[in-house]
């Protein structure tokens, strides 16, 4: 096989995989969409309205999903990486004071875990709500049926998803072709519907249905509410693979089955029950309603394993507390799993399905915390475009003015169900959001304050030659965040013991905002004093610091360490308030403290061997 022919394979292998992992949300959004949409044009949809709303729909795919994301923000990556935090990164916040940006950028990562809640519960429910079609009588059992399926996936994320992730591809390639095969089924019933390709009768039916026609605009925004995942995602498989999936693969699937549901409707369908099922004869239904459910519970892995991904993220970038991140598999990077982030997830989708019990319910919760999260994502692309793109201004206005027009239509749509449950996503984005921005300011005051007190190295070896200070055999290595000076605890270990080992190295690492960092710039070594070497490390954000192998590459490098005899130092500490009473205010420090009291240990997140590790305690007023 030539190398042009195996890299189409590599490429359709890694597009299937991609049908598995990223298209799972918006391929199965079929099954409440449309049915969402019938249900907020009255009881009674005449032709205009569904041929309105259908329209409204083709052209939601086509200008949200097919141009802003998969041929728009797809091209701004960082080095590879996608989604609202590697753009926040792009844009350079940690080189500026850009609090707009910031502000926008972790705002619209606190909505996606809104959003990640609902999509499991809503997509799981509406596929077994098809057992009221097949035996009305097991419709009491739904609700159970669904908090089983949910409790039992999040049960299982501690083993690692890398065997099941394998079938996700073909499973859906099947559902997305049965979509399709539906879909015409149910055009060749009605043929005229095609003519709803024609924008016109979706622009006919926003001007003439006044406030139904604004409403609708609320359930037809639900056909998008994965979108965001193909720009996320983007990181694990490449640009390329996830285009060919949806061009040729999703979008055409999806395009027929809506316009198969819109079909049936106008031949004289019912439009009570899901009309999703309507679509297959029912000799059909049962192993139909099978697939729905086990293609459900794939978009439900995929949001959960997007929530591990952006909280791995959001740790790195420094915007939330270490949580104890465990690789699931050596196959691949994304393959995490994040113990207290499932568990949080798993209580409020259950709550959620317990809570609105039907699918149509949830609708109603869905769609707000999605949208806005587009509309963020819209204005980082305009910047994105003027900064990155160098475009004029007008150029880029014109086209983010265009995203910002419909992802403001929407929003404002999906706003008016904000007391019939839009509350809760935006609930639960609120206080993700607080969590990061305390956070934030917390590391900063206590990196503010230990800066305060680093003692300058040539005052502390002048120290060391006096001769109070005893220096036995073995090499130190200190873990520090400070870039420059004796980091502190290293001055307590001499303050508290009066001895020190005869080699010293200070290891310092940093997070940068891009992705990865090659091996060739991991780390830079400069010897500060006899038998003292100061190490700085840097990381990208989607990597994970391995100390001991980063030793090891210094050690191969020329720094004359014996790894065999190294005792690691780090400092644990303790938060207190400030004596003159002007630091950060009691409700920023309480919860600061407490989620520093319970964040994972430092010698954990940077693997450090416990047998060889001694932790000092140490108070820091903020």
């Amino acid at each position: 096989m030539s190398d042009k022919a195996s890299a189409k394979t590599g490429i359709a292998g890694l597009g299937l995989a991609a049908l598995g992992i990223v298209f799972g949300d918006i391929g199965t959004s079929p099954l409440y969409t449309f049915k969402t949409v019938l249900d907020l044009t009255g009881d009674k949809p005449d032709a205009t309205a569904i041929m309105g709303s259908v329209s409204l729909i083709l052209w939601t795919l086509i200008i949200i999903t097919t141009v802003k994301y998969v041929n728009v923000a797809m091209r701004v990556d960082n080095d590879g990486e996608g989604g609202i935090l590697a753009l926040m990164s792009l844009l350079g916040v940690k080189k500026q004071n850009r609090p707009l940006i910031v502000a926008a950028g972790l705002f619209g990562a606190a909505l996606i875990y809104g959003d990640g809640a609902i999509t499991p519960a809503i997509s799981v429910l509406s596929a077994l709500e098809g057992v009221e079609q097949v035996t009305p009588s097991l419709t009491p059992w739904v609700l159970y049926g669904a908090v089983f399926i949910l409790v039992a996936l999040f049960a299982l994320q501690p083993l690692g998803t890398a065997r099941i992730g394998r079938s996700f591809g073909p499973v859906m390639l099947v559902w997305f072709g049965v979509m399709a095969a539906m879909g015409i089924y149910g055009i060749l019933q009605h043929p005229a519907i095609v003519a709803a390709i024609n924008p016109y009768y979706g622009l006919k039916y926003l001007a003439s249905g006044g406030l139904t026609g604004f409403l609708v605009l609320g359930g037809v925004f639900l056909c998008v509410t994965g979108a965001e995942a193909l720009y996320a995602d983007m990181g694990h498989f490449g640009p390329t693979p996830i285009r060919l999936a949806w061009n040729f693969v999703v979008f055409p699937s999806l395009i027929l089955n809506y316009i198969g549901q819109a079909a049936i409707v106008l031949n004289g369908a019912p439009t009570d029950g899901n009309i999703f099922y309507r679509l297959c004869p029912p000799m059909l239904l049962t192993p139909l309603i099978v697939l729905a459910t086990v293609a459900t519970i794939i978009a439900s892995q995929s949001i959960i394993t997007g929530a591990f991904s952006m909280t791995r993220q959001a740790i790195q970038l420094g915007w939330m507390p270490r949580l104890n991140i465990r690789q699931t598999s050596a196959e691949g990077f994304g393959q995490i799993y994040v113990s207290a982030v499932n568990w949080l997830l798993m209580i409020a989708t259950v709550a959620l399905t317990i809570g609105f019990g039907k699918s149509d319910n949830l609708a109603a919760a869905y769609g707000i915390a999605v949208s806005m999260t587009m509309l963020m994502t819209s204005v980082l692309l305009f910047i994105a475009m003027r900064e990155i793109w160098r475009w004029s201004i007008v150029a880029a206005g014109a086209l983010a003015g265009l995203f910002l027009v419909v992802d403001s239509a929407f929003f404002a749509a999906n706003m008016t169900k904000f007391f019939q449950g839009g509350y809760v996503p935006l609930a639960i984005a609120v206080a993700v959001y607080a969590v990061m921005w305390i956070w934030h300011r917390g590391t900063k005051a206590m990196h503010n304050s230990v800066q305060g007190t680093l003692i300058p190295i040539d005052e502390f070896f002048a120290k060391l030659q006096s001769g109070t200070v005893a220096r036995v055999p073995g090499t130190a290595v200190f873990l520090t965040l400070s870039a420059k000076g004796v980091p502190p605890v290293m001055f307590w270990h001499v303050q508290l013991n009066r001895a020190l080992q005869e080699r010293v190295l200070v290891l310092q690492w940093s997070i940068l905002s891009v992705p990865r960092v090659a091996d060739a710039d991991r780390f830079t070594i400069n010897q500060e004093a006899p038998d003292f070497w100061r190490v700085e490390a840097k990381y990208g954000f989607m990597e994970m610091p391995d100390v001991p192998r980063l030793l090891a590459s210094c050690m191969a490098a020329g720094c004359p360490i014996d790894l065999a005899d190294i005792t690691y130092y780090v400092g644990r500490t303790t938060i207190v308030p400030r004596e003159d009473g002007k630091g950060l205010p009691t409700w920023q420090r309480a919860p600061f403290a407490a989620m520093s009291r319970n964040s994972a240990r430092m010698s954990d997140y940077l693997k450090v061997p416990n047998g060889r590790l001694v932790e000092i305690g140490r108070q820091i007023p903020i």
